[in-house]
């Protein structure tokens, strides 16, 4: 049990020992371990106007130490002594410490007989709430830390490419076992293809679990018309299989332009696409293509049935701040919006931000891949345009890729989250 007031703060936090010149008898402490410290009774002796609060360092005041207590019985004093104390009172903390505080602004005591109490302060403070005690020690190893489950869709959409990380086409469990937990996070995914059968499947596991999502299809072009006439007859008869109603939408093709296609043949595939749905019955499934902002043209967007755009500021020649790239995204949509669209809904078919590898001055971490797809949802939500965060996982099917090309996924390829998603759930 120590003898004063001061000794017993003194030993808890530093810069106060010059603070209270006032002994306190020492049956007002009670003293349970070597870092236990209670003040249960403050008798009326006490002198408060004779503390230079001024001169205590706050910012060096360990409040977790201070009134952390652990819970081992207290000595008994003796009855005479607990009679002849005061009532016991409870122990507030400020919660904002201000290296200018006072009594009358900060702390406050019921005495049963102050010498004088300090004046009632302006607004209440809130009582200071004990941490609990740490559990005992186990040997044991501790359970991995798992992100926090997000509640409803986090993202928008999220690009979704099945393929194992060979390259090989994965079996309709493995489809079902990966979009249990895509649907954790989005309600809207974007296909490219329908190779791997991965329409079929994907529908099919969506049907059987009855998974919340929505299936926004691809066709493929890059290989030739071949290609082409093979993924849209493996959509008609994947659609006509399952509920076509589960499908919002089809690209005929991605980033075609870029890859040196012409426009006219372009939009020939894209007619022909149309023509075909609307011939088995399927004509309520918009038809569209995908290309980046700045090859999409006037005449690309109106022979779809909505403009979408994939849109990147992580291959930019400068860098500034996250934020600054995420405004250069939406400024790009907004163009594509007031100069090429003619009215149509403006979709973002992708963007996103790779967790290492290089593309240049944008640094690409793990730290601003999150930071990236927090403030681009916000971004793209409060700008009202639906969009499509790019991808599910790690593509470590791209075999001979950049890292940077590889690692775009919020989650790695074997599907465990790279980062909290609850963090995406505000702005």
């Amino acid at each position: 049990m120590r003898a004063s007031l001061v000794a017993s703060i003194v030993a808890a936090f530093a810069g106060i020992q010059h603070a209270i010149a006032t002994p306190i008898p020492g049956n007002t402490l009670v003293g349970a371990g070597a870092n236990a410290l209670a003040i249960r009774y403050v008798p009326a002796s006490v002198d408060w106007n004779a503390v230079d609060w001024n001169a205590v360092n706050w910012n060096a005041v360990n409040w977790n130490t201070v009134f952390s207590i652990q819970q081992e019985q207290p000595t008994q004093a003796p009855a005479a002594q607990v009679a002849a104390a005061a009532v016991p009172i409870p122990v507030p903390v400020p919660s904002v410490i201000s290296p200018n505080l006072t009594p009358s602004t900060g702390f406050y005591d019921t005495l049963s007989n102050p010498s004088p109490a300090p004046a009632p302060i302006a607004s209440a403070v809130p009582e200071y709430t004990f941490a609990p005690e740490p559990a005992p020690y186990s040997s044991a190893s501790p359970e991995p830390i798992q992100p926090s489950t997000p509640s409803g869709s986090l993202l928008w959409g999220l690009t979704y490419s099945p393929y194992n990380d060979d390259g090989s086409c994965p079996d309709v469990g493995t489809v079902a076992s990966q979009l249990q937990k895509v649907a954790g996070v989005t309600s809207n995914i974007r296909l490219y293809s329908t190779d791997c059968s991965q329409l079929s499947s994907a529908m099919q596991a969506i049907s059987d679990n009855n998974l919340p999502l929505n299936i926004h299809a691809g066709i493929w072009l890059s290989e030739g018309g071949a290609r082409m006439q093979s993924d849209l007859e493996a959509f008609v008869t994947a659609a006509k299989m399952y509920d076509s109603s589960l499908i919002k939408g089809v690209s005929v093709g991605n980033e075609d332009i870029t890859k040196g296609m012409s426009e006219s043949t372009l939009i020939g595939y894209i007619n022909q696409v149309r023509a075909r749905l609307q011939a088995e019955g399927m004509g309520h499934i918009p038809v569209y293509t995908t290309e980046q902002d700045a090859k999409f043209t006037k005449g690309m967007a109106d022979a779809s049935d909505l403009v979408q755009v994939n849109v990147y500021s992580i291959f930019d020649n400068i860098f500034s701040s996250v934020d600054s790239s995420v405004k250069s995204v939406i400024q790009r949509v907004d163009a594509v919006k007031a100069n090429v669209a003619g009215g149509k809904q403006v979709r973002i078919g992708e963007s996103g931000w790779s967790s290492s590898g290089n593309t240049g001055p944008c640094p690409l971490s793990l730290a601003n891949e999150l930071a990236f797809a927090q403030k681009f949802k916000c971004a793209a939500t409060a700008a009202g345009y639906e969009y499509f965060y790019f991808e599910a996982k790690d593509a470590l099917w791209k075999q001979g890729a950049d890292a940077s090309e590889k690692s775009f996924g919020i989650f790695n390829s074997g599907y465990s989250a790279k980062f909290d998603f609850g963090l995406l759930n505000s702005c």
